[in-house]
């Protein structure tokens, strides 16, 4: 059976352009390796297919940054517009 920690890396290299080597268990999927927010959603989703599981508190906790992040950039948007 394959080794945990390769699958994990064998998803999170097909959402991030790098290379399986590359990975480390210090690394920052964000920070470190360039992750996107999407990124981060596409990742977890697989994670949980791969392995028949479900985070849902982390994913809940993703949702609610993603919709402040994007009532944040629609209030702004707004603000120009009236401007």
């Amino acid at each position: 059976m394959q080794d945990i920690i390769e699958i994990l890396k064998e998803i999170i290299c097909e959402y991030v352009e790098i290379e399986p080597e590359e990975i480390t268990a210090e690394s920052n999927i964000r920070f470190d390796l360039g992750a996107s927010s999407f990124d981060l959603m596409n990742i977890a989703v697989a994670i949980e297919e791969k392995f028949k599981v479900k985070n849902h508190l982390s994913l809940t906790v993703l949702h609610h940054i993603l919709v402040l992040l994007l009532m944040t950039l629609l209030q702004k948007a707004a603000l120009t517009l009236t401007e």
